[in-house]
């Protein structure tokens, strides 16, 4: 009965990175700059591979696949951030959050799915070269791809669904940027260990599954590439890898030291700081990377620069 008397509540309070509103407007200018740049960046990505013939291959698919997923990962909490910096009332409906939460998780499930395929393409294509276009053909890429939406979604459903169960009651402020679920689970009115246990249990069986595979992986890879007697084919070998290995350190390392760790609903200030890094720094940093670290990338970029140059 005292259940049925408590207010149930209907939006949540952002707390965000500061109250200071001088520095909210200065946040508000760094992370419109990210955001902007995360977008025509994976854009531009998109559009050479799609512009460049010699880039239609299995690896620059999943690399256009992945440009695309992280526009999407980005845009579903940095928007929201954004109004947020400007707002006096910085709330988010229980729906809006709600649906944050799934759309969050729906993208951070495809991201590590796809990183993983990834990586088992650079496998077979160093490891296996002579079975390589027999192997990761275009029908599998698609498979793989969809495989990648399809457990996606499974992990944001899994996670989802029993938060609608729990009742919130007040106090709402989540002390976080976004809706995120640990720290949605610290303002439940109701037990959420179910929640806790399910969101631990999908991480390890998503996340670390997803890792291993990664890892596994590029053991097989690094042990053939050793084996290469020249150094230009070494060296050609490793630098194809590193920019995939570089964007696989950024998320995982931050993703799994919040959220696998004892205390990770305490949703600290540090937290908050360091969760920018998987949920929206990595999303800026992997057409950059990329572009940076592959010569074929920027050999069909300079091609689009010189021909738009050309046209005008």
């Amino acid at each position: 009965m005292a259940k049925d008397n408590q207010t149930m509540v209907t939006d949540f309070i952002l707390l965000g990175l500061s109250d200071d509103p001088q520095l909210q407007q200065f946040l508000f200018l760094v992370f419109l700059v990210i955001y902007l740049i995360t977008f025509a960046g994976n854009m531009v990505i998109m559009g050479v591979i799609k512009a460049d013939p010699q880039l239609h291959t299995p690896m620059y698919f999943f690399l256009s696949h992945l440009s695309f997923v992280d526009i999407c990962y980005s845009s579903v909490t940095v928007p929201k951030m954004l109004e947020n910096f400007l707002a006096e009332q910085k709330k988010i409906s229980f729906n809006g959050c709600i649906t944050q939460i799934f759309f969050f998780t729906l993208f951070v499930g495809v991201e590590i799915f796809t990183l993983s395929a990834m990586a088992y393409d650079r496998y077979t294509a160093i490891c296996d070269p002579l079975h390589y276009l027999g192997i990761i053909n275009k029908r599998i890429c698609v498979q793989m791809v969809l495989s990648t939406w399809a457990l996606g979604f499974l992990h944001a459903l899994i996670n989802t669904v029993p938060v609608l169960n729990l009742h919130f009651c007040g106090p709402n402020a989540i002390s976080h940027f976004s809706c995120e679920l640990p720290p949605l689970l610290q303002l439940s009115c109701t037990d959420s260990t179910v929640n806790k246990v399910v969101l631990f249990a999908t991480l390890v069986v998503f996340g670390l599954s997803s890792f291993l595979l990664t890892l596994v992986s590029y053991i097989h890879i690094i042990s053939t590439v050793l084996k290469i007697s020249s150094m230009v084919g070494r060296h050609k070998a490793f630098s194809t890898c590193s920019s995939h290995l570089i964007v696989v350190g950024l998320l995982y390392l931050t993703g799994f030291f919040l959220y696998l760790k004892p205390n990770a609903d305490s949703a600290s200030m540090p937290d908050r700081l360091i969760s920018i890094q998987y949920s929206i720094l990595t999303p800026m940093l992997n057409p950059i990377i990329y572009s940076l670290k592959n010569k074929e990338v920027k050999t069909a970029l300079g091609k689009m620069l010189r021909k738009f140059k050309f046209l005008k």
